[in-house]
């Protein structure tokens, strides 16, 4: 099969011929019909994963049919229209069966742990607990900006987040995430403030129905402008980017007895940013992760956007070549894309 291969970290991928995956018992094998090119694909170029082995097929939030079917697979077929999240559970350790695959002691990541989706093909395993059906009215493309970003950002506002109707929410960073958690928190009824440093992503995020935009880099102080524009702080603050700055915004922006979630991610030597304990403490806040979201919370989610409340299709940038990939990828820390980019032609 085609796809996308790196050998050194750093170094521009190729596009080379590999071998075709083939399914365990319990996996499939899914022809690719679209996967999204995401900042965390270009963590794990960097080196930044230490569940990388090299050569590497980055690669994690696809969507396709379903090509080869394990021995032991029961729910699904050959030719099923499926998607997955980027984190799969084992299914026997003790957060699987508490129904928390998305941190499951063993868990495996497509494009991380294994080959990804930059590719025709890519194996997943469990596919009985992992996989998610798709409506056969849902493009492949939107199916696949599910996969990390919109699904992230659902269980951020919904799961961790907590947001109810009427609370504001403010968004550091108006990428893929951050765009989907707008939509999302807007769709539940809250007011939502988008802060970024670009002037096009936050007219987008503005007609994703953010209250108000707030650029970073025109204001003085965008802990003071939140708390203006709130009465007080937000209720609950979503650092979508991952980077210091955001990170200690979001949480000192935040209202007394407000939520921090965390879904951007800070790593090498960001992975220790200085947090204003004082406040956390005083204010009795709450700092919370988000990483991914279960199969089994896909329902929910799915439904709203098949009742028309989210349109993930509207977060689509960018359909690009599996071979246009590789710029998208290696320049991808440069922020310069407008909504999720896409691999649609392989």
């Amino acid at each position: 099969m085609k796809a996308v291969l790196f050998d050194q970290f750093g170094v521009t991928p190729k596009i080379a011929s590999v071998p075709d995956p083939t399914p365990d018992g319990k996996g499939v094998v899914i022809e690719v019909g679209a996967t999204g090119v995401c900042r965390s694909d270009w963590h794990g170029w960097m080196g930044h994963d230490p569940d990388i082995s090299l050569p590497h097929v980055p690669g994690h939030e696809l969507a396709g049919r379903v090509a080869a079917v394990g021995h032991e697979v029961r729910r699904w077929k050959v030719g099923d229209r499926v998607t997955v999240p980027f984190v799969g559970g084992c299914g026997t350790c003790q957060e699987c069966h508490a129904g928390h695959q998305q941190v499951c002691h063993n868990q495996f990541q497509p494009g991380f742990t294994h080959w990804g989706s930059f590719a025709q093909y890519v194996a997943i395993g469990q596919a009985d607990l992992n996989l998610v059906g798709l409506p056969e009215t849902m493009a492949f493309e939107t199916a696949a900006s599910l996969g990390c970003r919109f699904a992230t950002a659902f269980r951020a506002v919904v799961d961790q987040g907590r947001v109810g109707a009427g609370e504001w929410v403010a968004v550091h960073g108006c990428g893929g995430v951050g765009l989907s958690a707008l939509m999302i928190a807007r769709a539940i009824g809250a007011n939502t403030i988008a802060i970024d440093i670009s002037d096009e992503k936050l007219a987008l995020a503005q007609s994703c129905g953010a209250s108000a935009t707030l650029n970073a880099t025109t204001i003085a102080d965008v802990v003071d402008a939140v708390r203006d524009i709130t009465g007080g702080g937000a209720h609950v603050s979503l650092d979508a980017l991952g980077h210091p700055n955001t990170f200690f915004n979001s949480v000192s922006c935040l209202r007394k007895r407000g939520r921090h979630v965390q879904v951007g991610l800070l790593l090498a030597d960001q992975a220790t940013p200085a947090a204003p304990m004082a406040k956390v403490i005083g204010d009795e806040l709450e700092i919370l992760g988000s990483h991914g979201m279960q199969a089994h919370r896909y329902d929910a989610m799915l439904t709203m956007i098949q009742s028309g409340a989210l349109s993930p299709d509207k977060l689509i940038g960018n359909r690009i070549t599996l071979e246009a990939s590789i710029d998208a990828l290696t320049n991808m820390d440069s922020f310069a894309g407008i909504g999720a980019t896409v691999i649609t032609e392989f």
